[in-house]
């Protein structure tokens, strides 16, 4: 069939346009980069486009959806999205892991349960993905983050050497490999040595090639060894290897580095062309074109689908691209959507056999995936002090005080009356006090007058247009104004380990602590429980 499609059908196949998970236009939260389901439809029914990549909306809603986006399709889709910590990460309902590093934990004192978690987190991942009609995970991160100021891998990554990132990622491969899904080994030829959010811009990895041969590529040779199905370029500048262009831009790297030397046969898909590090230099159009000519098989993406399209059809008949590579790339797609059940000769029992059947509810979040998801979280626990914390009475005209500190409240949709890290404080008492970097000053949000017993609850960690890894200026006057004050009576963090590095070295050892790698309420509840010393039951 590939011999039969026109240029522009040929060129649209190798493109994954975002969308909302949701399924209604007044749902869409980023307008720029998610289109309307008219535009949408456009894109899959006429132009033919080869993929989607989903954010937003709940595990159930996405089941309609990716039935939706089919129906629309011209031709069977391949239906993405970025679930490193799980489905439930994306798309509520189902299970939601903690963050990779958390098994890097694990491995610190038990290395064959960490591998064990990472095959069953994988598994789980790919189980729940298919249940709601993905079909190409973009997981693991294979970054080794030996940097404690990476901004945007941080704990995104299984480790910070590539000997164990190697082996667990390899591990998730495995375990997903089982099912009928794509994973996907990212960010080639590796992220995790930055101190630059590529979403912002450009970071530079300034490394020879004997140090990028020892760090960087070891746990992509596992990944591929293991059996991933398509490599992520990063969007990075190597001047060892490239002076010029990024990897994402760069032959000498996808095809010099990853494809001849490293002998990777499947897809190589780009991160995400709309990013800083691309964009603010390339442009949308241009990005795209030369990706392609850099030897990428999948363009993510694209700030406008429709023009980066005819930009990479220009480019062959302009003699820039040729039109034996951009088949070639359609082949390997054709080849993944075969491998995880899409026919492309059949269009209509592709969408209504393979896919409507692997539609199942009933997978998502069962007890025994939930029970591993908290496992990983308690078996990575950090802790100290006094524990537990006996919450005592104040005084008159005193108040326990739940102080909570976070990036943006705004963003925070892992916090609510109703989560752990507000709900358990409350039942001991404890007001609760919430603080974000656009709060104002301390002296405008002290709270009592009066002495108040605080328990500080930090939720920090690297995260894509974080632009920092560390501390927040409002988390760093907090806790330096409770230790002065002698009013800090616990602190919980949750998320990014090095941010509980800042603040041990500064803490009296009767003040307890608890750190916990995942931020969502099953790790708030764990986190709280520790510290109050409350067992199964709900006692303390």
């Amino acid at each position: 069939m590939i011999d039969n499609l026109s240029l522009p059908e040929l060129v649209a196949q190798m493109f994954v346009v975002r969308a909302s998970g949701c399924l209604f236009d007044h749902q869409i939260r980023y307008p720029e980069w998610e289109p309307t389901s008219s535009k949408l439809r456009y894109y899959l029914e006429k132009l033919g486009v080869g993929g989607v990549i989903l954010v937003g909306g709940s595990a159930a809603e996405l089941a309609v959806r990716s039935h939706q986006l089919q129906s629309w399709a011209k031709f069977p889709l391949l239906l993405a999205a970025d679930i490193e910590e799980g489905v439930g990460q994306r798309f509520a309902g189902a299970t939601w892991f903690g963050p990779p590093m958390a098994i890097a934990e694990v491995a610190r004192h038990d290395a064959g349960k960490a591998d064990r978690y990472a095959e069953q987190m994988g598994a789980v991942t790919a189980i729940e993905a298919r249940a709601i009609g993905l079909n190409w995970i973009f997981a693991p991160v294979v970054d080794v983050n030996n940097n404690p100021d990476n901004p945007v891998i941080n704990v995104r990554a299984f480790g910070e050497t590539p000997e164990i990132v190697g082996k667990l990622a390899a591990a998730f491969i495995r375990g997903a490999g089982q099912h009928p899904v794509l994973t996907t080994a990212k960010h080639f030829p590796g992220h995790g040595d930055t101190a630059v959010d590529s979403h912002l811009e450009l970071p530079v990895l300034p490394h020879s090639p004997a140090r990028l041969a020892q760090v960087e590529l070891p746990p992509f040779v596992e990944a591929i060894a293991a059996g991933a199905d398509a490599v992520m370029s990063a969007h990075l500048l190597i001047p060892a290897w490239d002076a010029e262009f990024p990897a994402t831009l760069s032959r000498k790297i996808l095809i010099g580095k990853l494809r001849e030397e490293l002998g990777f046969e499947g897809l190589i898909v780009t991160d995400a062309l709309v990013m800083g590090a691309i964009a603010n230099k390339y442009g949308a159009n241009e990005a795209a074109v030369l990706a392609a000519e850099a030897g990428a098989d999948v363009l993510l993406m694209p700030l406008d689908p429709e023009g980066a399209i005819l930009a990479v059809c220009e480019a062959v008949t302009q003699g820039r691209l040729g039109i034996s590579q951009i088949k070639e790339s359609v082949k390997r797609i054709w080849s993944a959507k075969a491998k995880v059940g899409l026919l492309v000769k059949e269009k209509e029992k592709a969408v209504n056999s393979t896919l409507m059947e692997s539609i199942d509810l009933s997978l998502l979040a069962n007890p025994q995936a939930r029970s591993t998801a908290a496992d990983i979280l308690r078996d990575s626990l950090k802790f100290g002090g006094s524990l537990p914390l006996v919450a005592k009475k104040p005084s008159e005209n005193q108040l326990l005080r739940n102080l909570i500190v976070v990036d943006d409240v705004l963003g925070c949709e892992f916090l609510g009356n109703h989560t752990p890290a507000i709900a358990i404080p409350a039942k001991y008492g404890y007001e609760l006090q919430l603080i974000d970097d656009r709060t104002g000053a301390i002296a405008e949000n002290t709270g009592a007058e009066h002495f108040s017993p605080t328990l500080l609850q930090i939720f920090i960690r690297g995260n894509c247009f974080r632009g920092s890894a560390g501390l927040t200026e409002a988390a760093q006057d907090w806790f330096k104004k409770l230790l002065k004050t002698g009013e800090l009576q616990a602190v919980l963090i949750y998320g990014s380990p090095y941010v509980l590095e800042q603040f041990l070295p500064h803490l009296p050892p009767s003040i307890p602590y608890v750190f916990c790698f995942g931020q969502m309420p099953a790790a708030q509840s764990l986190a709280l429980e520790l510290l109050f010393g409350i067992n199964e039951t709900g006692n303390a």
